[in-house]
């Protein structure tokens, strides 16, 4: 599964290119404080993030023992300290700039695809210096759906005129599989992602790396 075998690829954001744990703690437990509640774990967070920040909310909410109805104040104090903090407290993986750079060089055409709100996704390509490795970002409101449901990447192939048995996902997670398995593209994921507490083995992808740049070396 050598890269130069694709046309283009879909790149997964958060746990995939930038390890955004340090991101989503500080703006989380700034929230639960706000609405005095007690802060959840790293840990925690890690397990939850993937499916959105509206998921990631909810799951939040509860896990400190807010009451459901508090989520429209959780999601504005969300919003308001993750924009203050975007990038701070997070780096991008090893491998991540000399994978992109390889891609390129290969001829791939990339989108970051991920539930990460498009607004965040794209502060934070910026600041992380990876914006201009892709022709388009699209984010968990740039569609109907978010993944693993596999509308997004038939989205993101329609924009770039690419045929999905020819554009890679590359991610770190079991929904990043579903959802390639739905739209018809092939999976990578790296190993050292946020799989919701599990192995990245166990989530059925066509190969697992270790880093992004040993993505041109899968056999």
């Amino acid at each position: 599964m050598t890269a130069l075998r694709y046309d283009a690829a879909l790149i997964d954001l958060d746990g995939t290119l930038v390890d955004t744990v340090g991101d989503f703690d500080a703006a989380l437990n700034r929230s639960l404080s706000d609405l005095g509640l007690p802060a959840v774990s790293r840990a925690f967070i890690e397990r939850t993030v993937g499916q959105g920040s509206e998921h990631l909310i909810r799951q939040t909410l509860a896990q400190a023992g807010g009451d459901a109805s508090l989520y429209e104040r959780a999601w504005t104090h969300y919003q308001h300290h993750y924009l203050a903090i975007n990038g701070l407290h997070s780096a991008v993986y090893p491998g991540v700039v000399e994978g992109l750079a390889r891609l390129r060089h290969a001829g791939l055409r990339l989108v970051c695809l991920t539930n990460k709100p498009v607004t965040f996704a794209r502060q934070l390509l910026e600041a992380k210096g990876l914006a201009d490795s892709f022709e388009h970002c699209f984010g968990g409101d740039s569609f109907e759906r978010k993944k693993p449901d596999p509308l997004p990447l038939r989205k993101a192939c329609e924009a770039l005129g690419s045929a999905p048995p020819r554009t890679l996902m590359v991610g770190d997670s079991r929904n990043d599989v579903q959802a390639a398995r739905g739209a018809e593209c092939p999976v990578v994921l790296v190993r050292y992602g946020y799989n919701h507490g599990e192995p990245a083995e166990t989530a059925g992808a066509d190969a697992v790396i270790d880093r992004l740049d040993d993505i041109s070396l899968i056999g």
